[in-house]
């Protein structure tokens, strides 16, 4: 059979989420126990970066090890890709030497071509267009300490990036409503959502407009990897873009607050809410890990009955 892809978010069904995260809170507890979880016993991971990476290589790395597999790092600048070699070569080769690729780029379009010609599942790691693994494991987050996240609501705050355009997909995929505020000419654009609809989704000229009644309070760093020339100009566009307890107030008073990381205090977020009683970034950042476990198993293995309920 095709070897089935995590490209998108969008690539899975809300069902196949539900089976994701009852599996990532099985694999998780046994984690917490010191028990072994390795299913992916002599299986390999390739770990192509463009892009750097802390959290990503990270849960990856140790994620395959915990599983019983093996994970290899591999950087377009010491690969035949850095000098030229196509995509679809690449893919052609890699593929028949690994079980399982995970791929960190710039562009969305990469990662799709690599998939058209690989024999093996692959996973989205970040492009400028999406980031699915991390909304994912946010949703997650939310699911671990609120419950579902059908018929709440999630608001962002700042540049509608990869990780913006992803929750719009989740909103979709979850029911939820999801309320944006960003500055003029950093907006939404609804044709690059990759959804064919966008009722769940609501702009706010006002920042706090956008966090009135939220669950969860969520943003992202003003200048994202690629973007470092534009600093300066988007330091003073996202001036009002800040959340801090001011706007944290408006929320409801039990929402969380998250972000995927790195962040910078005084930017995009103050260290008050951060580090405060409402913030889940370092439960967040964890699940990265038992996340992308889960999926990996699921890619290689499908559904495993009965064991994680």
């Amino acid at each position: 059979m095709p070897a089935k892809h995590f490209l998108q978010l969008k690539d899975f069904t809300r069902g196949e989420f539900e089976y994701l995260f009852r599996r990532t809170r099985y694999i998780k507890e046994k984690f917490k126990r010191y028990q072994p979880h390795q299913t992916l016993t002599d299986r390999t991971l390739a770990m192509i970066f463009e892009k750097q990476s802390t959290r990503t290589r990270l849960s990856f790395e140790a994620g395959m090890h915990q599983l019983g597999g093996a994970a290899i790092y591999l950087n377009t600048r010491d690969t035949q890709l850095g000098r030229g070699e196509p995509v679809e070569d690449m893919a052609q080769v890699v593929s028949r030497m690994v079980d399982l690729v995970m791929i960190r780029t710039f562009e969305q379009a990469t990662v799709e071509r690599f998939a058209a010609h690989s024999r093996v599942p692959v996973i989205n790691g970040l492009t400028n267009q999406y980031h699915p693994c991390q909304i994912m494991a946010d949703i997650y987050t939310f699911i671990e300490h609120r419950g579902p996240i059908e018929g709440r609501t999630v608001a962002w705050i700042g540049d509608a990036n990869n990780v913006c355009y992803t929750w719009l997909q989740a909103a979709a995929i979850f029911d939820f409503k999801l309320q944006v505020s960003s500055p003029p000419g950093y907006g939404v654009e609804p044709e690059r959502a990759g959804i064919d609809e966008l009722s769940h989704y609501e702009h706010f000229p006002d920042p706090m407009d956008a966090a009135r009644g939220a669950d969860l309070v969520t943003t992202d760093v003003w200048t994202s990897m690629g973007f470092e020339a534009e600093d300066e100009a988007r330091r003073r566009a996202f001036e009002r873009w800040r959340v801090d307890a001011q706007m944290m107030r408006l929320a409801k008073p039990d929402a969380l607050f998250m972000h995927c990381l790195p962040a910078h205090r005084g930017e995009e977020v103050t260290a008050e809410v951060i580090d405060g009683p409402q913030s889940v970034v370092w439960d967040e950042a964890e699940n990265r890990l038992h996340t992308q476990k889960a999926l990996m198993e699921y890619l290689l293995l499908g559904e495993i009955k009965d064991e994680s309920k």
